[in-house]
């Protein structure tokens, strides 16, 4: 049973995934905010490898990740530093990032890695549902790691059937269509989310985009398995002096 099964099979309300990007806000503080995430309540760790160019990813995400960059970060550098990963952090730990940089990297390399560093799962938001299909699902298969599609208000019915088929872990629902970051309309997504919950989906539901405190936390809280919560974290962490402090009064807040 895979990491991210067990976590839902033992809780299936009100799971936390947060989003960090590696290497920010310093080169070497990935496995320093990992840490303080996995002490402080979070249930799953969504790790954003810094891409020049990321679509989905709003000004907040954006600019760690620049910084990040600037750093000296790189997927060869993250690999490094997650050799020992696993002998501290026990939650599961999914790479959230684009196909550009994996792709340049080597996709079966890629995924052997991750293998090896003791990754669960992938979330690639411009990887096509054909070439998943086709081309890389059976990589990604081979080397155990769960792969998670991101779905929207506007997916069509069959074809949100057919992403939650092909996700193994979790399905990531957004919240709306926009980049992440902004202000939602929640009224809005509990209906969206109430839909969701009435198709009976195979998988575990956590939504994304707009979550950032506990008030939005327990709004969609109310109608999935639990949600994502990236740049209200980042922002934190960039304003913030000590690593641990800012975690452990963050996620208080989200979860207290």
């Amino acid at each position: 049973m895979s990491r991210l099964q067990a976590l839902f099979n033992k809780q299936s309300t009100r799971v936390l995934n947060v989003y960090c990007t590696a290497g920010f806000p310093q080169l070497n503080s990935t496995l320093q905010v990992m840490t303080s995430l996995q002490s402080n309540g979070a249930n799953i760790i969504e790790l954003g490898m810094p891409y020049s160019d990321p679509l989905a990813d709003g000004e907040v995400i954006q600019s760690s990740g620049n910084v990040a960059i600037a750093n000296g970060m790189t997927i060869d550098t993250l690999f490094t530093q997650l050799t020992t990963m696993r002998e501290t952090i026990h939650i599961p730990v999914v790479l959230m990032g684009y196909m550009n940089p994996i792709l340049q990297y080597g996709f079966e390399a890629f995924c052997k890695k991750a293998k090896e560093v003791g990754i669960d799962g992938l979330i690639l938001p411009d990887l096509p549902l054909y070439e998943f299909e086709h081309v890389y699902g059976k990589t990604i298969q081979e080397n155990e790691l769960d792969f998670v599609f991101l779905v929207t208000p506007e997916t069509p019915v069959e074809r949100l059937k057919k992403l939650d088929s092909l996700s193994t872990g979790f399905l990531y629902a957004v919240s709306s269509s926009a980049t992440t970051g902004k202000d939602k309309d929640f009224s809005q997504v509990a209906l969206y989310l109430q839909k969701l919950q009435a198709m009976q989906l195979k998988n575990p539901v956590l939504v994304g985009f707009g979550i950032k405190d506990k008030t939005t936390f327990d709004a969609v809280a109310a109608y999935s398995n639990g949600a994502i919560i990236g740049s209200a974290y980042i922002n934190a962490l960039s304003k913030g002096n000590n690593i641990e402090e800012t975690t452990a009064h963050f996620l208080k807040s989200v979860l207290n």
